[in-house]
């Protein structure tokens, strides 16, 4: 059955490209890509040279219906310039019609601006938003950033060079001093990563050339109210526990059956566990406060 390949392209160094990778492109009829140029000199690199057809945001109507007949013929790979496709860059609307239509398709990882910048920046990765681009327009801008303001996790942008002043003056504006990483270049021979906040930044980048990523830590003081309502979600059972233990004997029968996330009361003598567990509602409920 005819395949539909998305394969991850390296953001900079072409060593970073995969062997499956690698492999998937020389056995592909055609190879639809963001720019016929850019990936012609990555398959002039491998020593290949398949079919290639430009599939982007200003042509992916035009060619959706040809690239679909042409997957009812033979394997097709979807790359993009640098990176993984669909991922701010050209390609959904191609995965989803191959959906639609029952063709196969897999995915073939490879090289991610934004992993390879959050292993870079020193900030914890646990969880992100990813903006992608922002809006060439200042008031967008700011208002994206405003939104984004709110999130408890770093925030992920992706920024052209003659753009990047512009977005780090608006963050300085919208975000303040918040902790950066500014990524450029990433594996390529100029590779650089300021960390600093955005007005350092704008210090440190007069006319900065080549792709930026960079990360922005999350607003700490955004961080307090989620455990907050995770105490509000403990306080109630925990108040019930200690009061069915505190009956245990006074009633003939015990107390229900403990749920699992709490210590068995049969472990420890019943008075201080009583205690402790009034103590442990009473912090709860001055935490909630």
């Amino acid at each position: 059955m005819p395949t539909l390949y998305i394969v991850g392209t390296p953001i900079g160094n072409l060593e970073d490209l995969t062997p499956r990778a690698a492999r998937i492109l020389s056995e592909v009829s055609l190879v639809a890509a963001e720019d016929t140029r850019v990936t012609r000199r990555l398959l002039s690199h491998l020593g290949i040279h398949p079919r290639t057809t430009s599939f982007h945001q200003h042509n992916w109507r035009n060619k959706l219906d040809g690239l679909l007949a042409e997957l009812a013929e033979g394997d097709v790979a979807l790359v993009t310039d640098a990176g993984m496709p669909v991922v701010s860059d050209p390609g959904n609307e191609l995965v989803a019609a191959a959906a639609r239509a029952g063709i196969k398709i897999e995915v073939v990882p490879g090289p991610s601006a934004v992993t390879a910048a959050l292993a870079m920046s020193g900030f914890a990765g646990d969880a992100f938003s990813f903006l992608g681009f922002l809006s060439r327009r200042r008031k967008d801008r700011q208002s994206a950033l405003r939104e984004a303001s709110s999130s408890v996790v770093p925030l992920v942008i992706f920024e052209a060079p003659h753009r990047l002043r512009a977005t780090l003056a608006d963050m300085d504006t919208v975000l303040g001093g918040r902790p950066l990483a500014v990524c450029r270049e990433l594996t390529k021979l100029h590779e650089e990563v300021f960390r600093g906040t955005a007005s350092q930044a704008l210090e440190h980048f007069d006319s900065p050339r080549g792709e930026v990523v960079w990360w922005c830590r999350a607003d700490p003081s955004r961080l307090a109210p989620a455990p907050k309502r995770l105490l509000r979600v403990m306080l109630p059972p925990t108040r019930n526990y200690v009061g069915n233990l505190s009956a245990f004997g006074k009633t003939g029968s015990g107390p229900r059956k403990p749920s699992p996330w709490l210590l068995r009361p049969w472990d420890y003598q019943r008075t201080g566990c009583i205690r402790s567990g009034w103590r442990l509602a009473g912090s709860l409920d001055k935490a909630v406060s």
